[in-house]
């Protein structure tokens, strides 16, 4: 059995120098691929399950479908949700099998975001599982704006919440389909030095490759959250099946088809994360 909370695989990459790969799931073809994916690699995986892979699927069958991976791999899975907006949704995945609990409170008051993260991780904590909280709004390519992480909230949320990771907003953005962004280096540093907790990185993909795997090796941030690159893979996966026979219209068959690209896109992402080349 290899499913782990998300404390256990950030402490070592913090201590080691690398970061783990949060990948945003969104049904069985792209978590079995992910699993697949961090096996060829032999490191930790983090398998999320957003707003919308909540939407088209129930969390208690989420949370079977995660643990079964998990307790099938040869490698650390944390079974985690990603994006909690409240105290009954995080209690929900807790009671379904999930392992870490995201809260993202950062649309709040520091003072709301503080008394509702550190409620989330008393409770996570309570049952032996981690929780990851938020600080300074992370926003949306053609959405919302971020309104990026003062260092100094960022200490006292830390330090006031006992949250097993902090995710940050320091220019990256989400849903961005290119990685043209960059992320504001300064800022991680200024954090970084406010506080020891493991940093998070939401809205990845838009993150240059270069700079995930810089980062990755000399600071903090022990999690990149990696998703629209990675659907972008199995769309184009999936279009290229459904061409290749107009005739076919068996679901199973098809959707065999995305297995193998997407296992090759998040092999990509978890070599890079651990610093190494992506030849």
């Amino acid at each position: 059995m290899s499913l782990v909370t998300l404390h256990d695989v950030l402490q070592p990459a913090l201590q080691q120098g690398y970061a783990v790969g949060g990948l945003v799931t969104l049904g069985w073809e792209d978590m079995r691929a992910y699993v697949a994916a961090a096996e060829a690699e032999n490191c930790p995986v983090i398998l999320q399950a957003g707003p919308g892979c909540r939407a088209h699927t129930p969390l208690p069958v989420l949370g079977k479908m995660l643990r079964h991976l998990a307790e099938h791999a040869s490698v650390p899975v944390v079974a985690h949700l990603d994006h909690g907006y409240t105290y009954d949704e995080c209690a929900e995945a807790l009671d379904s099998g999930f392992t870490s609990l995201m809260f993202d409170g950062s649309r709040k008051p520091l003072a709301d975001n503080i008394k509702e993260t550190r409620q989330i991780a008393e409770m996570a904590h309570k049952s032996g599982i981690s929780c990851e909280g938020e600080i300074g709004f992370v926003g949306y390519s053609g959405g919302e704006n971020s309104a990026g992480t003062d260092p100094s909230e960022a200490a006292i949320f830390a330090a006031e919440t006992d949250v097993d990771a902090m995710a940050i907003s320091v220019g990256n953005v989400h849903l961005q389909q290119d990685k043209e962004g960059g992320l504001d280096e300064p800022r991680i540093a200024a954090i970084q030095a406010a506080t020891e907790v493991p940093l998070v990185i939401h809205g990845g993909s838009g993150v240059p490759t270069s700079q995930r795997k810089s980062l990755a090796i000399n600071t903090n941030i022990c999690k990149f959250n990696i998703g629209t690159e990675l659907r972008m893979a199995f769309g184009a996966a999936l279009r290229d099946a459904v061409n290749a026979d107009p005739e076919r219209f068996d679901r199973v068959s098809i959707l065999k088809e995305t297995h193998d690209p997407v296992m090759a896109a998040a092999r990509i992402v978890l070599r890079n994360l651990k610093g190494q080349s992506d030849d």
